[in-house]
């Protein structure tokens, strides 16, 4: 049986995952591992090993996936919290566009020019 109303699936945008208890909860360990790149230790760490870094924080194998690939998609489906996950591209730098371009299945120069405005 489904807990959602009328109104909560009527508030849903197709094909975006909505961030919500269940899904932050899922999340729960991306979305901590995300968070603590505040700490610059924690973002050397990381850019040293990537994988040993997502493994003490215990990831799922597709939560590793995703992080190591930059799926910034399916982070989000896989519970990240997008202004955590974005704490990620301070390590590589991704620019936010990029990622904002990803979120909208679209080529970065296409997004850019048709979403932004840009030339």
């Amino acid at each position: 049986m489904s807990t959602e109303t009328d109104d909560t699936r009527a508030d849903r945008i197709p094909d975006t995952p909505l961030f919500d208890r269940a899904r932050g909860l899922k999340g729960y360990k991306i979305n901590k591992m995300a968070m603590s790149l505040v700490d610059p230790a924690k973002r050397e760490a990381f850019a040293a090993d990537e994988e040993a870094f997502l493994d003490s924080y215990g990831l799922a194998p597709e939560e590793k996936a995703a992080v190591l690939a930059r799926d910034w998609q399916e982070m989000v489906r896989l519970g990240g919290n997008l202004f955590f996950i974005l704490k990620i591209s301070a390590v590589d730098p991704v620019p936010i566009t990029a990622i904002g371009a990803a979120q909208a299945s679209m080529e970065h120069g296409a997004f850019l020019r048709d979403r932004l405005g840009k030339k």
